[in-house]
């Protein structure tokens, strides 16, 4: 790898837990000067706070009473006393002597004797927080599940941490289906070397562009095999998904292959009990593979072989607090810092992973085209030529009569999906008369109706508007700017009398629908798994995905597409996908099957327009006064390609009523190629420490690579 240049990250220098120079402690130990008796041996820890404040990411030193030398070991949480103020932390090490030429506080006290910050997580942390400008702590806040005392008691007395409640036996029927997915590798360009590759002890890195979404060939048992595979070499795996729908499918598929004993399932839904034991279980090496969410991307498995993430573009995938890491990239920096595999599975490829792979860091596995046609459903877009002929209204009708035809025809033989953009019964609305849309007048909310009989109310703020003016044209009438899921399966139970429909979106998500002859509507991302496939699948308001005003607007179109098309049976069996959008060159991917040739194509465009991933983002929010600071002060230690500062929403900016907030958030991109990355992310942290321990500005928010910024 040399330089890390093929990676979509330049390899990080020294966080400043690893910078001797910034090690020295500063808390004094108060009016006793004599204190109580010391350790032995190694009577300094080194102790990192928990704290998001940016100038005290840094380890202090403290002195180890005697009677907390046995249990204050590397690892273990503790309590210290920091600036008057009792706080938490993690000792990092113990040493003979610290370079802080004056007294040390001593511990306060070993929350718990079980060390859960392990070396590994530690350097894998610290390298986060450096490609993120983050801090240390914030990093190890999301990969350390919070502590269940009586757990650690079972843990340090040898019990078993197995939950009763978790079956010991795979799931009945399951063998086949396993067999079934180890040889699907062999229909895969590359797939039966790379499965040799992991088992014989190898890391190889691929890239797989799964075709089928479900039955024995879906991509969990794909999964499944290649951990079975690095775990016959005697190596342990990681797998991360987006949501708990993919994580039942995902355990469901290794424990078809694998003892469950050694399946450990890591997700915050699951609660702080379960999670735990979770975490105590791989870190005891009782259990092997680790496979959950975002925070599954630490788990401490022992002798990691193989890092697995499923969907990459899925926005899950994206911390929603500091540093706003991305489970991608820590996989990415694992696989490279353990010398562990990789694998990035999906339906469609990001265009991260189409960099990967021209530069030569991964070899591409996927389907030839012999393949695919066996495997994929037939698509059909409304909007070309031939179907025009045939349908005039085509382009503008919601639902094209070829779309009804494939729903009508579809239910002869077994469930249609219907996927839509909206959530809600009409998520907008317009005014009649001018066509501008609806906002509150309280927050300039867009309004929307929740229900057929239902008043309008700001989608923001909740407040109705009964009596609600146009402050364009002064009309009082509302007419409907896009329709939800609930208003598409209402239409379409007229349309289609005595079939029953079933809804799946908001926080009635659906996981799996039976085989009866049934309507499925869903909103992207929210599409159920049917067991045998759908016999149909209808993908409306295609232009409304492909329209939006985002960078990603069209890859991430194309990949729910794919997600949503993948479902649906193969042409052999009668599938049929109809797309309803313009015949652009997303619309042109989805029907040659070929979401490798559309990432392709589009990170060619970034890379002429140099824009990301062809270079990294940073984006710079707050006050303006604070952003003008802050970009001013980085620019004195390198120069980089600025954009702003601009208000954040220009929408609201225009129509801000009187009496508001008179200084709006703004915003200021950089762009950083990623020869400069480690060392612009590293002045960007040094700025943050220094602005936040003078105060000589307020604080801004930081994001790198964000997806929504563009």
């Amino acid at each position: 790898m040399g330089d890390g240049s093929l990676l979509p990250f330049a390899a990080p220098q020294s966080s400043p837990a690893h910078q001797p120079s910034l090690l020295q402690g500063f808390p004094l130990r108060g009016k006793d000067a004599a204190g109580p008796p010391l350790a032995a041996s190694n009577p300094v820890a080194r102790v990192l706070i928990e704290s998001s404040l940016p100038h005290l990411d840094r380890p202090f030193d403290y002195s180890v009473p005697a009677e907390l030398d046995r249990t204050a070991l590397p690892g273990v949480r503790v309590k210290v006393r920091f600036s008057g103020q009792e706080l938490s932390g993690y000792v990092l090490e113990r040493m003979e002597s610290s370079e802080a030429g004056h007294a040390l506080t001593p511990l306060l006290k070993v929350v718990s004797a079980v060390p859960v910050l392990t070396p590994a997580l530690l350097e894998l942390a610290s390298s986060v927080a450096a490609r993120y400008a983050g801090t240390l702590s914030d990093v190890l806040r999301t990969a350390i599940p919070p502590r269940v005392a009586r757990l650690e008691k079972q843990f340090l007395s040898g019990e078993s941490l197995l939950d009763g409640n978790s079956p010991l036996d795979s799931p009945a029927g399951q063998t086949e289906t396993a067999s079934y997915a180890q040889a699907a590798w062999a229909s895969y360009t590359n797939g039966a070397p790379y499965l040799q590759h992991l088992a014989g002890g190898g890391s190889p890195r691929a890239v797989l562009t799964a075709a089928q979404g479900f039955g024995p060939a879906a991509w969990p048992g794909l999964v499944a095999s290649a951990v079975a595979a690095v775990r016959s070499s005697g190596r342990g795996a990681v797998v991360v998904v987006p949501d708990y729908r993919d994580l039942d499918r995902m355990e469901a598929a290794l424990r078809a292959v694998l003892p469950p004993g050694e399946i450990a399932r890591l997700t915050a839904d699951d609660g702080q009990t379960p999670r735990y034991r979770s975490y105590l279980r791989l870190l005891s090496g009782a259990a092997t593979v680790a496979v959950g969410t975002r925070s599954a991307a630490y788990a401490p498995v022992r002798d990691l072989g193989l890092v697995v993430c499923w969907d990459d573009g899925d926005d899950l995938h994206i911390d929603q607090r500091a540093p706003y890491a991305h489970t991608r990239e820590i996989l990415l920096l694992r696989s490279e810092q353990e010398s562990a595999a990789c694998l990035m599975a999906a339906h469609s490829r990001s265009t991260e992973l189409q960099r990967l792979v021209e530069g030569g860091w991964a070899v591409p596995v996927e389907a030839p085209r012999q393949v695919v046609r066996a495997m994929t459903p037939r698509v059909l877009n409304t909007a070309d030529s031939f179907e025009q002929e045939r349908d005039p209204l085509a382009k503008i009708a919601r639902l094209p009569a070829a779309a009804w035809r494939a729903a009508k025809e579809g239910l002869e033989r077994g469930p249609v999906l219907v996927q839509v953009a909206r959530a809600g019964y009409a998520p907008s609305l317009v005014c009649e008369d001018c066509r501008e849309p609806a906002r509150c007048n309280n927050c300039q909310g867009p309004l929307a109706i929740a229900g057929q009989s239902a008043l309008p109310q700001c989608r923001w703020c909740s407040t109705p508007a009964p009596e609600w003016r146009c402050r364009h044209c002064g009309g009082g009438r509302l007419r409907r700017g896009a329709a939800g899921v609930l208003r598409t399966a209402e239409e379409l139970g007229r349309a289609f009398p005595g079939k029953p429909v079933v809804t799946s979106s908001g926080d009635q998500v659906k996981a799996a629908v039976s085989e009866a002859r049934a309507l499925v509507v869903a909103t992207v991302g929210a599409e159920p798994v049917a067991a045998g496939g759908y016999a149909a699948a209808l993908l409306l308001d295609g232009n409304s995905l492909l329209r939006r005003e985002n960078l990603r607007a069209g890859e991430d179109t194309v990949r729910r597409w794919f997600n949503a098309a993948a479902l649906v049976r193969p042409a052999n069996e009668g599938g049929l996908v109809v797309v309803t959008a313009d015949d652009t060159t997303a619309t042109g991917a989805l029907l040659r099957w070929d979401p490798a040739g559309y990432a392709s194509r589009e990170l060619a465009l970034r890379k002429e327009l140099e824009l990301p991933p062809a270079v990294r983002i940073a984006s710079v929010t707050g006050k303006r006064a604070d952003v003008v600071h802050f970009t001013e002060s980085l620019a004195g230690t390198i120069q980089l390609r600025t954009v702003g500062p601009a208000p954040v929403s220009l929408a609201l900016s225009a129509q801000r009523a009187p009496g508001l907030d008179d200084d709006p958030d703004v915003r200021t991109l950089i762009f950083i190629p990623y020869a400069q990355a480690a060392v612009a992310t590293q002045s960007m942290r040094a700025v943050k420490a220094a602005s936040a321990a003078k105060r000589t500005s307020g604080p801004v928010q930081l994001r790198l690579d964000g997806v929504d910024v563009l």
